[in-house]
């Protein structure tokens, strides 16, 4: 038996295994049965492709070469499943985002891999003098490998976000099966484009997806001795892919494979493009990973610190880095994981703990850590006398302290919370206060130092700065949120001081119904006439009800083609201002367009009865429709009072702004919200004295 075919099986054994031992600890983790599938897809993968090489006869090599493929067309849908929620607490967002490429992963390889399976593969040769078979693949069997290639691709591109975004013990959890699953994707996007750049296969090159299976599997088998890697909450961005490495290193590869494969061409062919393309795939990675390896980087700057006399930190850049890292975290929560995350890279922590000091002074809440998760957390708070003890040590000093020397009793409560990962290899933990206005806001506490190094003076001074930063950050979301609690509070007064207004009027016309029904009730035409008032305030109450339900919901609109001209006919005659002569009506004929009546009947009701309230006697108001430009404009005009130009800007389409004396400054906002949910805008133009023009577009339907 060749060392192909035990490679074959042996890998496929370890990934069943890997599958197998997931499975019994998968319970209802989404990215732990991504990975079963996943392994049990590379599992038949890899028993196709041994199975097709201890075969002599071509007709079966071609049997089994087909059924590997279609297990390989399950590959991308579940390792981008996997990639999309592995170790990640904001899983939902990605899968909601990627849902349509989630779907073209799970079911385009799979379709054409079944649906052609008979025609993957268009031929078989022997290439001489080895007698080596070579498979010339279909052009449904390139598209696949095509898919297999992107899906490889993007998988990366997951699993480097997912990288990038964890910090300390966190990556230190997930690094090993981030690893073994990158060293899988590596190498099958290797060999799917030596695969399209040659158009076969080259049963030789299935040699590096088992090899490859075989290293990942060991590299995931380490991880698996880290518990809790699938349970973490890291949080990636949802940055475009102009900063990956991924992106940028894949592209290189290609670029330099493809020009390669041109010179070779050219100069008659080389036996060894295979050796010498894989080599440059393997250069590629090892790029990658010295660029990510922290120990390097914090060796080389201690480095250039010490031998060039230059600092160890260099101020204007951290500052930069953490101003940009946090201006934009508005909520407490998301400010404190960009604290911890920043931190932990800025001195190569491993944990970094942010702990805030309980509002009665008397506990500290964990608010975002690199090791710790909120479970974990629990029954690791310090008690109340060493909350105060500490609180009253870091107002007295406010310096950052070495908690793994100290022999206070808060100092070793400090340690109790935040306990290391690697005591005997991190170095000590250090704790340094956030000091704002005076008062302990919280603590940060870091520890597992890459490579032990210790503290020193320029770290403390970097972490006095950072400390600083935190507080003035922390300060700022305090304010905001109360700021925005006013704002809230303002507006709900607003809006009740309007509602009671006009519910008064209301309950004003039914309690004089209600004092002279006792003297009238036996007269059918107050009766008639009392009914008549009733129903009209119940329906003033319930329209005033719907029109302020538009403030707290988003505006839901069923457009359909219909005549507008019609539309605004209807609304006229709603407005009650037919055949009035200050009324000018000017509709030209116009193409359907697609539009909610009902809503848009509000809007143009809306603007008619404004202007006509906005004129003087002898006033006119004219209003007319028009297509310009692929708009359909409906525009209404009047002579009247007209708006100033301050007015129009800051309080016009602002809900409960209002000149009219028994207004409740909704209808400008209404109109406003329904024009833009149909993908349109309405302009105004006015003048004090002279008048004013509402313009109403709306996309008109093409053809």
């Amino acid at each position: 038996m060749s060392t192909a075919i035990i490679f074959a099986f042996a890998s496929a054994a370890g990934a069943g295994l890997l599958a197998l031992g997931a499975a019994l600890r998968a319970r209802r983790h989404l990215a732990r049965w991504a990975f079963v599938a996943g392994m049990i897809a590379l599992a038949a993968e890899r028993v196709c492709s041994g199975l097709s090489a201890s075969t002599n006869w071509l007709d079966e090599l071609l049997r089994w070469q087909a059924w590997r493929l279609v297990a390989a067309s399950f590959l991308p849908g579940a390792w981008l499943l996997f990639s999309l929620s592995y170790a990640r607490g904001n899983a939902r967002e990605f899968l909601v985002r990627w849902r349509p490429v989630l779907a073209g992963a799970f079911l385009l390889p799979t379709a054409l891999a079944v649906v052609f399976r008979t025609s993957l593969i268009a031929s078989v040769r022997l290439v001489e003098p080895s007698r080596q078979p070579f498979l010339r693949l279909g052009p449904p069997g390139a598209a696949l490998y095509l898919l297999l290639l992107v899906a490889a691709v993007l998988v990366l591109m997951n699993l480097e976000r997912t990288f990038r975004a964890s910090v300390g013990t966190l990556r230190w959890r997930i690094k090993f099966m981030l690893m073994g699953v990158g060293v899988l994707f590596l190498a099958q996007l290797y060999t799917a484009s030596q695969i399209l750049l040659f158009r076969g296969i080259d049963p030789s090159l299935e040699g590096v997806n088992s090899g490859a299976l075989v290293v990942a599997a060991l590299l995931i088998v380490r991880s698996l001795f880290r518990a809790g890697h699938f349970d973490l909450d890291v949080y990636p961005s949802h940055a475009a892919l102009q900063n990956s490495l991924t992106i940028l290193l894949v592209g290189a590869y290609l670029l330099i494979v493809g020009v390669f494969a041109k010179v070779v061409t050219y100069l008659g062919g080389d036996t060894a493009f295979t050796i010498k393309a894989f080599l440059v795939l393997v250069a590629l990675v090892l790029l990658a990973v010295l660029l990510q390896s922290d120990r390097l980087r914090l060796r080389l700057r201690h480095f250039v610190s010490r031998n060039f006399q230059r600092p160890l930190y260099d101020y204007r850049t951290a500052w930069r880095k953490f101003a940009e890292g946090t201006a934009s975290r508005m909520d407490q929560a998301d400010l404190c994981r960009a604290l911890v995350r920043l931190t932990a890279d800025t001195f190569q922590a491993l944990s970094v703990s942010l702990w805030l000091v309980g509002e009665r002074k008397e506990n500290l809440i964990l608010a975002a850590s690199t090791s710790l998760s909120e479970s974990k957390s629990h029954g690791l708070s310090p008690s109340a006398a060493d909350v105060a003890g500490a609180i009253h040590h870091f107002q007295a000093s406010p310096e950052p302290v070495d908690i793994e020397s100290a022999t206070e009793n808060w100092a070793a409560a400090l340690r109790q919370c935040h306990p290391g990962e690697f005591p005997d290899i991190g170095g000590h933990r250090v704790c340094v206060p956030i000091i704002g206005r005076g008062e302990v806001l919280g603590l940060i506490i870091l520890g597992d130092r890459v490579g032990g190094v210790p503290f020193a003076l320029q770290d403390f001074d970097m972490l006095k700065c950072v400390s600083e930063h935190a507080a003035a950050g922390l300060l700022n979301t305090q304010l905001s949120q109360r700021l925005l609690q006013a704002r809230e509070l303002e507006a709900f007064q607003t809006m009740a001081a309007f509602f009671v207004h006009d519910l008064k009027n209301s309950a004003s016309t039914l309690n004089l119904m209600l004092q002279n029904l006792p003297v009238h009730f036996n007269d059918p035409a107050f009766r008639e006439d009392a009914l008549r008032g009733v129903s009209k305030s119940v329906a003033h109450i319930n329209h005033l009800i719907g029109r302020l339900s538009l403030l707290r919901r988003e505006m839901e609109i069923q457009p359909s083609e219909a005549d507008l001209n019609a539309m605004v006919t209807r609304a006229i005659a709603d407005s009650g201002k037919t055949g009035d002569p200050a009324l000018v009506v000017d509709l030209r004929p116009m193409s359907k367009v697609a539009f909610d009546r009902e809503q848009m009947l509000k809007v143009v009701t809306n603007l008619v009865l404004n202007a006509s309230e906005a004129i003087a006697e002898g006033g006119q108001v004219r209003i007319a429709t028009d297509q310009r430009a692929g708009w359909a404009v409906i525009s209404v005009t009047d002579n009247g009072c007209g708006m100033t130009p301050e007015f129009i800007s800051r309080s016009l389409f602002r809900p409960f702004q209002t000149t009219k004396k028994n207004g409740l400054g909704i209808g400008m906002f209404q109109s406003k919200t329904i024009v833009e949910a149909h993908g349109g805008r309405i302009t105004v133009t006015s003048e004090p004295g002279k008048g004013t023009t509402f313009e109403v577009f709306l996309p008109a339907a093409h053809g």
